[in-house]
C-alpha cells in the first residue's frame, strides 16, 4: 500500500483540487492496481477544509497543533499502522501531476525530492518571477526540498526518525537525517506539482514567505512585513 499525507490549515479555497490531483495520481495504471491510502491532517482548522475533505474518499485526521512537522508525522505514523510501504507528501496548496506517485516509485531511490512549478505571479512584482527563473533549478540533480514533493519508503523514514515537529523545514530535517542515516536520495524534477505563489503565505520562512522576501530585497520600495530570509536555490519549506 501507498501512502500520501497532506497536511492542511484552514485551505477551503485551494484544497478541493489538490485531492482531485491527488486521487488522479493514486489511480494511474502504471501503479498497477496497488492500493493508495490519502490521509489529509486538519491542523487547527477553522474554515471549511474538512467538510471539503469529507467530499472525497480520504481519512481525515483533526489536530491542534499549528505545526507542520507534527502533522506530517502523525499522518504518516497512521499510515505506516496501515501497512504503508512508501509515504509521499504534498501540501493543500498544491497539485501534483496525474503521474506524480508513478514517477516517484520509478526513481527506485530509499527518498525523493522533487521540484515544484509556480502556479502564477498574480501578486508579485516583476522582478520576483525573474529572480525565480534565474536562480531555481528545475532540473535532476537539483538540490531543493519541498514537502510539497516528496517522497520516502517506509524503511528509511522509520530509520531516519521520522519528520521533526517544527513549525518550518521540517523537510529539511527528514532529508538531512536521510542522509546521515544513508539512505538513497534522488533529487529529481520528474515528479511534478504546481503549488500555490499566493502573497499571503501560510507558513513563516516558507516558500511563499521566500517570495516575498525576494520582493523586499529586489523591491526595497514595497511596504511588505519583514520575514525570516531562507535560501530557495539550496532547500525551502
Amino acid at each position: 500500500m501507498i501512502g500520501i499525507v497532506i497536511p492542511a490549515h484552514d485551505e477551503e479555497v485551494l484544497l478541493d483540487a489538490c485531492l482531485q490531483a491527488v486521487r488522479q495520481a493514486a489511480g494511474h495504471a502504471d501503479l498497477g492496481g496497488e492500493e493508495v491510502r490519502i490521509v489529509v491532517v486538519l491542523d487547527a482548522c477553522s474554515d471549511g477544509s474538512e467538510a471539503i475533505a469529507r467530499r472525497h474518499p480520504v481519512s481525515v485526521l483533526p489536530i491542534q497543533a499549528r505545526n507542520v512537522g507534527l502533522a506530517r508525522a502523525l499522518g504518516a505514523d497512521q499510515l505506516l499502522l496501515q501497512g504503508a510501504r512508501w509515504l509521499a507528501f504534498t501540501d493543500a496548496d498544491t497539485r501534483v501531476a496525474p503521474d506524480w506517485l508513478a514517477a516517484q516509485l520509478k526513481l527506485q531511490a530509499d527518498a525523493v525530492c522533487g521540484t515544484v512549478v509556480p502556479d502564477d505571479w498574480h501578486g508579485h512584482p516583476p522582478q520576483v518571477q525573474q529572480r525565480f527563473a534565474r536562480d531555481y533549478v528545475d532540473q535532476d540533480e537539483h538540490r531543493h526540498i519541498h514537502g510539497a514533493n516528496f517522497g520516502v519508503c517506509a524503511r528509511a523514514y522509520l530509520a531516519a526518525g521520522g519528520f521533526p515537529a517544527l513549525r518550518c523545514h521540517e523537510d529539511v530535517g527528514l532529508v538531512q537525517a536521510l542522509q546521515a542515516s544513508g539512505a538513497r536520495i534522488a533529487w529529481s524534477a520528474r515528479p511534478r506539482v504546481v503549488t500555490s505563489t499566493r502573497p499571503q503565505s501560510k507558513a513563516r520562512g516558507g516558500f511563499g514567505d521566500t517570495l516575498r522576501q525576494w520582493a523586499v530585497e529586489d523591491c526595497p520600495a514595497l511596504t511588505l512585513a519583514p520575514q525570516r530570509a531562507l535560501s530557495l536555490p539550496r532547500t525551502t519549506c
